[in-house]
């Protein structure tokens, strides 16, 4: 029987904490930063800038359901990171060249989709069943502390040295998660003769979960026929797409209300970045708290409609009003720290364990496509309604409302619907 004591899930959670941090919250929310330098430097519009992301994902959306669900979760990190470090030391040296950007974007992607949130959300589902939420909502503070750590920097060093070399700097930082996920990580606490939770079921207990049947991993083919595949995976697409065109073109949003000036323009994003993300960590902790108490479809319903609810304080922020900067950031950064982790969750509720990986392979390259096409499609409406960033906005607002209303038509007892399907 296994020692509490010895337990090694924490560790993991601590370790899954940095990795995270390291692969997904410091280049995905800092690279933004750069897009309108990218845009004087190269002299680009605000639609190409933000297009490199959205075509990079229509032309990796593959790696996700090919690759992730055949290879151990710690090499996807390794290796992802590797790319991502690679990406930002091209993204330094871009010539110009249109092909050239999209051609960084794609390294990026591929990087993100196989050290991104997947292998982190397995490990920690692999490690946890009584206490997955709170250990899923540890694992993603790293996304709020490594990704809120740069704007705080950013602004300072870009005054120091050129942005060229700023981009360099971060994609180095982010190797720092190779030797965590080469010497700390575990796959699954069999691998290390351990249970999940660090509790080894008694006699009786296995005797019953032996004679049980075994938990079917369910094929696409069959999720897709489902209400519940469906609802999660428009629910989940609209809001990521809603938050993530607050993100694209929150620093553009900023200039089109007055702060025209590239310093005051970096310190303001400098300032609500790092108010976002680490709100973002409260949110992630105290809804992971939620999440294990009460039922996850009402925690994620009101998590949603905070999120369409905080997009309209963004337009409160002027150069005359930079106080609101934090009503805004301190309320969209909470909910979307929540946003992010609740999904894992609800697939694994309403899908099973066993199909999680396969569950997930597939709503997060959806999720992946709103969260880069989104914010490609606000360009083009914000130039269609002559350069009006107020109308774009709103219409962000309303694709987060529907984002709520289809959270809320998820069943309310996921695990008895796959009982039943289960005996059919």
């Amino acid at each position: 029987m296994t020692d509490k004591t010895s337990f090694r899930g924490w560790l993991i959670v601590a370790a899954c904490c940095v990795t995270f941090g390291l692969s997904t919250g410091i280049p995905y929310y800092n690279l933004v930063f750069f897009f309108d330098y990218f845009r004087d430097d190269h002299s680009w519009p605000i639609s190409f800038v933000t297009l490199g992301a959205p075509i990079a994902v229509l032309l990796t959306i593959w790696v996700g359901p090919t690759i992730v669900p055949r290879v151990d979760p710690r090499k996807l990190i390794i290796i992802g990171t590797g790319m991502t470090c690679l990406a930002f030391q091209w993204f330094a040296r871009l010539s110009g060249a249109e092909w050239e950007y999209y051609v960084c974007w794609c390294l990026y992607m591929v990087g993100y989709f196989l050290a991104g949130p997947i292998p982190h959300q397995i490990i920690i589902s692999n490690w946890f069943k009584k206490k997955r939420g709170r250990a899923m909502g540890i694992a993603y503070v790293g996304v709020g502390v490594f990704g809120g750590l740069p704007p705080l920097i950013l602004p300072w060093l870009a005054k120091q040295m050129p942005y060229t070399q700023v981009l360099q700097i971060i994609g180095f930082v982010i190797l720092l998660a190779w030797p965590i996920a080469l010497f700390v990580l575990k796959n699954k606490p069999s691998d290390v003769g351990e249970y999940p939770d660090g509790e080894a079921p008694d006699a009786e207990t296995e005797k019953a979960a032996r004679a049980l049947p075994v938990e079917p991993v369910q094929t696409l083919s069959s999720l897709s026929k489902t209400m519940s595949f469906w609802m999660l995976v428009i629910g989940s697409a609209a809001s990521i797409g809603s938050i993530a065109s607050v993100n694209f073109h929150m620093k553009f949003v900023f200039e089109s209300q007055g702060f025209v000036e590239q310093a005051a323009r970096d310190a303001v994003w400098g300032m609500a970045q790092s108010c976002i993300l680490f709100a973002s960590i409260a949110g992630r902790v105290l809804v992971g708290w939620l999440a294990d108490k009460y039922p996850r479809k009402y925690v994620m319903l009101a998590t949603y409609i905070v999120v369409a609810a905080s997009i309209p304080s963004l337009f409160l922020v002027t150069p005359d009003s930079t106080v609101f900067v934090y009503l805004f950031a301190v309320t969209f950064g909470f909910a979307m720290g929540a946003d992010y982790m609740l999904i894992p969750l609800m697939a694994a509720d309403q899908f099973g364990l066993a199909s999680l990986p396969r569950a997930m392979s597939a709503i997060l390259p959806t999720d992946t496509i709103a969260q880069f096409w989104f914010p490609f499609g606000v360009s083009h409406l914000r130039t269609f309604l002559g350069g009006s960033y107020t109308a774009a906005m709103t219409a962000v607002f309303g694709v987060a409302l529907i984002g709520a209303f289809a959270i809320g038509l998820l069943p309310k007892n996921p695990s008895r619907t796959r009982s039943g399907e289960a005996q059919h």
